[in-house]
């Protein structure tokens, strides 16, 4: 059963960066602990079609998605989106984060993000920052 959920830019560090503590936390999860919504996925698929160099972040995706499950947007999820979105309503333009955060809420899985807070305001996400040190 999954347990953790890639926000966007920790596929990237993933994809690009590597960093070290990052690399580390995903190395000490098993196969289909971790997963990435499709909204991420979508996200990332638009960073290639826009970058400098397609062909190589095309590989770097498409090995991404051999390690990590992409699980679809259903409707549990977008049920998950109506107290996400009520609760930030006055928030205009992170409308791809609540979407993730729904997913992660309706999946019962920790959402794993460099940007705590743009997630910190949607209840009942759980969400770590793997770039942090682990307490």
């Amino acid at each position: 059963m999954p347990r953790y959920m890639l926000d966007t830019n920790m596929c990237i560090y993933l994809m690009k960066n590597q960093p070290e503590e990052v690399a580390r936390r995903f190395a000490e999860c098993y196969v289909g602990d971790v997963l990435m919504s499709t909204i991420t996925f979508a996200e990332l698929e638009f960073g290639v079609s826009v970058c400098h160099d397609p062909e190589r972040e095309r590989r770097n995706l498409d090995a991404l998605i051999e390690l990590i499950e992409v699980k679809p947007f259903d409707t549990a999820a977008a049920r998950s989106y109506g107290p996400v979105r009520s609760a930030t309503k006055e928030r205009k333009s992170d409308h791809l984060d609540k979407l993730i955060a729904s997913h992660a809420i309706a999946l019962g899985v920790t959402l794993i993000t460099n940007n705590e807070r743009d997630f910190a305001a949607y209840p009942a996400l759980i969400i770590e920052n793997w770039l942090k040190p682990m307490q």
